[in-house]
Protein backbone atom coordinates (compact mmCIF):
# COMPACT_ATOMS: atom_id res chain seq x y z
CA UNK A 1 0.00 0.00 0.00
CA UNK A 2 2.91 2.42 0.11
CA UNK A 3 4.37 1.88 -2.89
CA UNK A 4 1.06 2.40 -4.38
CA UNK A 5 0.30 5.85 -2.35
CA UNK A 6 3.59 6.65 -3.46
CA UNK A 7 2.55 5.81 -6.89
CA UNK A 8 -0.58 7.87 -7.05
CA UNK A 9 1.20 10.90 -4.96
CA UNK A 10 4.13 11.22 -7.91
CA UNK A 11 2.69 10.00 -11.44
CA UNK A 12 -1.25 10.31 -10.98
CA UNK A 13 -1.39 13.48 -9.02
CA UNK A 14 2.01 14.92 -10.31
CA UNK A 15 1.30 13.61 -14.11
CA UNK A 16 -2.30 15.25 -13.77
CA UNK A 17 -0.65 18.57 -13.00
CA UNK A 18 2.09 18.71 -15.10
CA UNK A 19 -1.02 17.81 -17.95
CA UNK A 20 -3.07 20.53 -16.77
CA UNK A 21 -0.36 22.77 -17.65
CA UNK A 22 0.25 21.50 -21.10
CA UNK A 23 -3.72 21.59 -21.90
CA UNK A 24 -4.03 25.22 -20.94
CA UNK A 25 -1.25 26.00 -23.06
CA UNK A 26 -2.05 24.04 -25.99
CA UNK A 27 -5.50 25.24 -26.42
CA UNK A 28 -4.11 28.75 -27.11
CA UNK A 29 -1.46 26.98 -29.48
CA UNK A 30 -4.49 25.13 -31.42
CA UNK A 31 -6.94 28.05 -31.46
CA UNK A 32 -4.37 30.28 -32.93
CA UNK A 33 -3.46 27.69 -35.47
CA UNK A 34 -6.99 26.86 -36.31
CA UNK A 35 -8.08 30.31 -37.44
CA UNK A 36 -4.59 31.96 -38.16
CA UNK A 37 -3.27 28.43 -40.18
CA UNK A 38 0.72 29.19 -38.58
CA UNK A 39 1.96 27.50 -35.47
CA UNK A 40 2.30 30.66 -32.65
CA UNK A 41 6.42 29.78 -31.02
CA UNK A 42 5.89 33.16 -29.04
CA UNK A 43 3.09 31.12 -26.87
CA UNK A 44 4.94 30.10 -24.25
CA UNK A 45 6.75 33.35 -23.55
CA UNK A 46 3.34 34.78 -23.36
CA UNK A 47 2.84 32.31 -20.56
CA UNK A 48 6.39 33.53 -19.04
CA UNK A 49 5.02 37.26 -19.58
CA UNK A 50 1.65 36.74 -18.09
CA UNK A 51 3.32 35.21 -14.85
CA UNK A 52 5.74 37.80 -14.62
CA UNK A 53 2.94 40.33 -14.83
CA UNK A 54 1.13 38.99 -12.05
CA UNK A 55 4.75 38.85 -10.26
CA UNK A 56 4.16 42.68 -10.39
CA UNK A 57 0.61 42.85 -9.48
CA UNK A 58 1.71 40.95 -6.16
CA UNK A 59 4.40 43.04 -5.20
CA UNK A 60 2.17 46.05 -5.79
CA UNK A 61 -0.68 44.40 -3.35
CA UNK A 62 0.86 41.75 -1.30
CA UNK A 63 -1.71 41.94 1.36
CA UNK A 64 -4.52 41.29 -1.15
CA UNK A 65 -4.87 37.23 -0.85
CA UNK A 66 -4.35 36.83 2.98
CA UNK A 67 -7.48 38.83 3.38
CA UNK A 68 -9.48 36.43 1.51
CA UNK A 69 -7.83 33.24 1.99
CA UNK A 70 -6.06 32.81 -1.11
CA UNK A 71 -2.98 32.88 -2.82
CA UNK A 72 -2.42 36.42 -3.23
CA UNK A 73 -0.89 35.68 -7.39
CA UNK A 74 -4.05 33.93 -7.97
CA UNK A 75 -6.27 37.05 -7.31
CA UNK A 76 -3.77 39.19 -9.42
CA UNK A 77 -4.11 36.44 -12.22
CA UNK A 78 -7.44 37.54 -13.97
CA UNK A 79 -6.27 41.23 -13.81
CA UNK A 80 -2.58 39.76 -15.82
CA UNK A 81 -4.45 38.03 -18.18
CA UNK A 82 -6.73 40.99 -19.10
CA UNK A 83 -3.28 42.96 -19.33
CA UNK A 84 -2.04 39.55 -21.22
CA UNK A 85 -4.95 39.62 -24.06
CA UNK A 86 -4.64 42.82 -25.15
CA UNK A 87 -0.40 42.31 -25.31
CA UNK A 88 -1.29 39.41 -27.67
CA UNK A 89 -3.84 41.60 -29.61
CA UNK A 90 -1.47 44.27 -29.68
CA UNK A 91 1.93 42.17 -31.01
CA UNK A 92 -0.89 40.48 -33.92
CA UNK A 93 -1.13 44.58 -35.12
CA UNK A 94 2.58 45.30 -34.90
CA UNK A 95 3.51 42.13 -36.30
CA UNK A 96 1.55 39.61 -37.77
CA UNK A 97 -1.56 41.90 -39.29
CA UNK A 98 0.98 43.59 -41.71
CA UNK A 99 2.05 39.93 -43.08
CA UNK A 100 -1.72 38.50 -43.35
CA UNK A 101 -2.66 41.12 -45.57
CA UNK A 102 0.17 40.57 -47.85
CA UNK A 103 -0.79 37.51 -47.95
CA UNK A 104 2.59 35.70 -46.81
CA UNK A 105 2.99 31.71 -46.61
CA UNK A 106 2.21 30.38 -43.21
CA UNK A 107 6.45 29.40 -43.04
CA UNK A 108 6.59 33.31 -42.83
CA UNK A 109 4.40 33.59 -40.26
CA UNK A 110 6.10 30.74 -37.80
CA UNK A 111 9.26 33.05 -38.83
CA UNK A 112 7.99 35.86 -37.82
CA UNK A 113 6.72 33.80 -34.52
CA UNK A 114 10.38 33.15 -33.17
CA UNK A 115 11.62 36.62 -34.04
CA UNK A 116 8.46 37.55 -31.50
CA UNK A 117 9.87 35.15 -29.15
CA UNK A 118 12.84 36.19 -29.21
CA UNK A 119 11.66 39.67 -28.67
CA UNK A 120 9.80 38.90 -25.44
CA UNK A 121 12.69 36.65 -23.79
CA UNK A 122 15.44 39.67 -24.15
CA UNK A 123 12.49 42.13 -22.64
CA UNK A 124 11.65 39.76 -19.92
CA UNK A 125 15.21 39.39 -18.92
CA UNK A 126 16.11 42.74 -19.42
CA UNK A 127 13.77 43.98 -16.94
CA UNK A 128 13.27 40.79 -14.31
CA UNK A 129 16.68 39.87 -14.42
CA UNK A 130 18.01 36.49 -14.77
CA UNK A 131 17.47 34.33 -11.71
CA UNK A 132 13.92 32.54 -10.20
CA UNK A 133 11.49 34.59 -8.43
CA UNK A 134 8.85 33.39 -6.27
CA UNK A 135 5.21 34.25 -6.41
CA UNK A 136 4.82 34.07 -3.06
CA UNK A 137 5.40 36.85 -1.21
CA UNK A 138 2.98 37.86 1.44
CA UNK A 139 1.44 34.36 1.58
CA UNK A 140 3.14 30.58 1.71
CA UNK A 141 1.73 27.84 -0.08
CA UNK A 142 -0.31 25.43 1.45
CA UNK A 143 -0.21 21.75 1.47
CA UNK A 144 -3.27 19.50 2.28
CA UNK A 145 -2.44 16.09 3.16
CA UNK A 146 -5.43 13.38 2.45
CA UNK A 147 -5.56 10.69 5.47
CA UNK A 148 -6.66 7.40 3.86
CA UNK A 149 -8.41 4.62 5.59
CA UNK A 150 -5.64 2.14 5.15
CA UNK A 151 -3.22 0.59 7.39
CA UNK A 152 0.19 2.14 6.06
CA UNK A 153 2.95 4.14 6.74
CA UNK A 154 2.73 6.29 4.41
CA UNK A 155 -0.74 6.78 3.87
CA UNK A 156 -1.56 10.49 2.97
CA UNK A 157 -2.40 11.73 -0.61
CA UNK A 158 -0.28 15.11 -0.83
CA UNK A 159 -1.77 18.11 -3.17
CA UNK A 160 -1.18 22.04 -3.16
CA UNK A 161 -3.18 25.01 -2.95
CA UNK A 162 -1.84 25.98 -6.21
CA UNK A 163 -2.93 22.08 -7.23
CA UNK A 164 -6.30 22.60 -6.62
CA UNK A 165 -6.23 26.00 -7.76
CA UNK A 166 -5.21 24.51 -11.49
CA UNK A 167 -7.67 21.91 -11.91
CA UNK A 168 -10.64 24.08 -10.55
CA UNK A 169 -9.14 26.59 -13.17
CA UNK A 170 -9.01 23.86 -15.79
CA UNK A 171 -12.34 23.01 -15.62
CA UNK A 172 -14.06 26.32 -15.53
CA UNK A 173 -11.85 27.20 -19.11
CA UNK A 174 -12.82 24.06 -20.50
CA UNK A 175 -16.64 24.29 -19.78
CA UNK A 176 -16.50 28.46 -20.49
CA UNK A 177 -14.64 27.55 -23.34
CA UNK A 178 -17.01 25.20 -24.29
CA UNK A 179 -20.06 27.25 -23.82
CA UNK A 180 -18.61 29.91 -25.96
CA UNK A 181 -17.70 27.92 -29.11
CA UNK A 182 -21.01 26.20 -29.20
CA UNK A 183 -23.69 28.85 -27.97
CA UNK A 184 -22.62 32.44 -28.42
CA UNK A 185 -22.83 33.59 -32.58
CA UNK A 186 -18.80 34.90 -31.69
CA UNK A 187 -17.99 31.54 -30.56
CA UNK A 188 -19.90 30.12 -33.71
CA UNK A 189 -17.94 32.78 -36.19
CA UNK A 190 -14.71 31.54 -34.92
CA UNK A 191 -15.45 27.48 -35.52
CA UNK A 192 -16.71 28.23 -38.82
CA UNK A 193 -13.08 30.20 -39.84
CA UNK A 194 -11.87 27.30 -38.86
CA UNK A 195 -13.16 25.10 -40.96
CA UNK A 196 -13.10 27.49 -43.93
CA UNK A 197 -11.31 30.95 -43.90
CA UNK A 198 -12.75 31.92 -47.35
CA UNK A 199 -15.79 30.61 -47.18
CA UNK A 200 -16.90 32.53 -43.53
CA UNK A 201 -15.53 35.78 -44.78
CA UNK A 202 -17.95 35.99 -47.85
CA UNK A 203 -20.66 35.09 -45.31
CA UNK A 204 -19.97 38.12 -43.75
CA UNK A 205 -18.42 37.22 -40.95
CA UNK A 206 -16.05 39.68 -39.48
CA UNK A 207 -13.08 38.10 -39.74
CA UNK A 208 -10.69 40.89 -37.77
CA UNK A 209 -12.72 40.53 -34.98
CA UNK A 210 -12.72 36.24 -35.19
CA UNK A 211 -8.71 37.47 -34.82
CA UNK A 212 -8.97 39.80 -31.99
CA UNK A 213 -11.23 37.30 -30.14
CA UNK A 214 -8.77 34.64 -30.69
CA UNK A 215 -5.71 36.16 -29.61
CA UNK A 216 -7.64 37.61 -26.44
CA UNK A 217 -8.79 33.65 -25.52
CA UNK A 218 -5.12 32.74 -26.05
CA UNK A 219 -3.11 35.41 -24.58
CA UNK A 220 -5.81 35.23 -21.40
CA UNK A 221 -5.11 31.04 -21.09
CA UNK A 222 -0.96 31.82 -21.42
CA UNK A 223 -1.15 33.86 -18.67
CA UNK A 224 -3.52 31.96 -16.46
CA UNK A 225 -1.31 28.29 -17.52
CA UNK A 226 2.25 30.91 -16.80
CA UNK A 227 0.60 32.14 -13.31
CA UNK A 228 -0.41 28.58 -11.76
CA UNK A 229 2.46 26.56 -13.17
CA UNK A 230 4.28 29.30 -11.28
CA UNK A 231 2.71 29.09 -8.32
CA UNK A 232 3.44 25.40 -8.30
CA UNK A 233 6.83 25.59 -8.41
CA UNK A 234 9.07 29.02 -9.35
CA UNK A 235 9.13 31.75 -12.02
CA UNK A 236 11.93 31.46 -14.04
CA UNK A 237 13.07 33.73 -17.43
CA UNK A 238 13.60 30.31 -19.63
CA UNK A 239 10.11 28.80 -17.92
CA UNK A 240 9.23 29.15 -21.81
CA UNK A 241 12.06 26.64 -23.08
CA UNK A 242 11.10 24.29 -20.64
CA UNK A 243 6.92 24.23 -22.13
CA UNK A 244 7.30 25.01 -25.50
CA UNK A 245 7.90 21.72 -26.89
CA UNK A 246 5.36 19.12 -24.52
CA UNK A 247 2.18 22.75 -25.28
CA UNK A 248 2.75 21.91 -29.42
CA UNK A 249 3.01 17.99 -28.78
CA UNK A 250 -0.28 18.21 -26.87
CA UNK A 251 -1.65 20.24 -29.30
CA UNK A 252 -0.72 17.97 -32.09
CA UNK A 253 -1.52 14.61 -30.02
CA UNK A 254 -4.95 16.12 -29.64
CA UNK A 255 -5.11 16.91 -33.07
CA UNK A 256 -4.65 20.56 -34.48
CA UNK A 257 -7.44 22.98 -34.55
CA UNK A 258 -9.23 20.87 -31.67
CA UNK A 259 -9.52 22.43 -28.54
CA UNK A 260 -10.96 19.46 -27.20
CA UNK A 261 -8.10 16.94 -29.21
CA UNK A 262 -5.52 19.73 -26.73
CA UNK A 263 -7.32 19.28 -23.57
CA UNK A 264 -6.50 15.48 -24.23
CA UNK A 265 -3.06 15.91 -25.52
CA UNK A 266 -1.88 17.41 -22.57
CA UNK A 267 -3.06 15.00 -19.90
CA UNK A 268 -1.66 12.10 -22.43
CA UNK A 269 1.57 14.15 -22.78
CA UNK A 270 1.68 15.21 -19.18
CA UNK A 271 1.48 11.73 -17.53
CA UNK A 272 3.69 9.84 -20.60
CA UNK A 273 6.42 12.44 -19.15
CA UNK A 274 5.78 11.45 -15.73
CA UNK A 275 5.50 7.71 -16.22
CA UNK A 276 8.95 7.74 -17.98
CA UNK A 277 11.07 10.16 -15.55
CA UNK A 278 9.67 7.83 -12.29
CA UNK A 279 11.37 5.95 -10.73
CA UNK A 280 10.28 2.05 -10.65
CA UNK A 281 12.48 0.39 -7.90
CA UNK A 282 10.15 2.23 -5.19
CA UNK A 283 6.79 -0.25 -6.82
CA UNK A 284 9.10 -2.74 -7.66
CA UNK A 285 10.64 -3.00 -4.38
CA UNK A 286 8.14 -5.85 -2.78
CA UNK A 287 9.49 -8.45 -5.61
CA UNK A 288 12.85 -8.24 -4.31
CA UNK A 289 11.80 -10.16 -1.25
CA UNK A 290 9.14 -12.93 -3.02
CA UNK A 291 12.04 -13.26 -5.49
CA UNK A 292 15.33 -13.38 -3.38
CA UNK A 293 17.58 -13.72 -6.62
CA UNK A 294 16.50 -10.24 -7.70
CA UNK A 295 18.41 -7.10 -7.26
CA UNK A 296 17.02 -4.32 -8.22
CA UNK A 297 18.60 -0.56 -9.12
CA UNK A 298 18.69 2.21 -6.42
CA UNK A 299 17.22 4.21 -9.99
CA UNK A 300 15.20 2.48 -12.36
CA UNK A 301 13.81 4.54 -15.16
CA UNK A 302 13.00 4.41 -19.14
CA UNK A 303 14.70 8.11 -18.98
CA UNK A 304 16.56 9.97 -16.61
CA UNK A 305 15.33 13.12 -15.39
CA UNK A 306 16.98 15.74 -17.00
CA UNK A 307 16.26 13.90 -20.61
CA UNK A 308 12.60 14.13 -19.88
CA UNK A 309 12.61 17.28 -22.25
CA UNK A 310 12.97 13.89 -24.97
CA UNK A 311 9.62 12.60 -24.16
CA UNK A 312 7.61 14.76 -26.24
CA UNK A 313 9.73 14.63 -29.26
CA UNK A 314 9.28 10.91 -29.62
CA UNK A 315 5.02 11.58 -29.16
CA UNK A 316 5.77 14.14 -31.49
CA UNK A 317 7.09 11.55 -33.70
CA UNK A 318 4.89 8.79 -33.28
CA UNK A 319 1.67 10.59 -33.46
CA UNK A 320 3.01 12.29 -36.69
CA UNK A 321 4.01 9.06 -38.30
CA UNK A 322 0.95 6.37 -36.53
CA UNK A 323 -1.97 9.75 -36.79
CA UNK A 324 -0.85 12.77 -38.68
CA UNK A 325 -4.35 14.47 -37.73
CA UNK A 326 -3.83 13.69 -34.14
CA UNK A 327 -6.63 11.31 -31.68
CA UNK A 328 -9.35 14.05 -32.22
CA UNK A 329 -9.04 14.38 -36.07
CA UNK A 330 -7.61 18.04 -36.28
CA UNK A 331 -5.67 19.52 -39.32
CA UNK A 332 -2.49 18.14 -40.71
CA UNK A 333 0.24 19.98 -40.79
Amino acid sequence: MNEFIFFFNSVVINGAVIGSIYAMGAIGVTLVFGILRFAHFAHADMMTLGAFLVLILTALFPAVGPAIGLPTAFVMMPLAMVATAFIAVGIDKLFYKKLRENNVKPVVMVMASVGVTLMLQGLIRFFAGTGTQSLYIDDRKAIFRIDLPFESASRNLVVTEPQLLLFLSLVFAVVALHLFLNKSRLGKAMRAMSDNPDLAKVSGINTNTVVGVTWIIAGALACAAGTLLSLDVTLKPDLSFMILLPIFAAAIVGGVGSPYGALAGGFVVGLTETLAVFNWTFVLRPLEQAIPALDLPNTLAFVPTEYKITIPFFILLAILIWRPTGLFKGKII
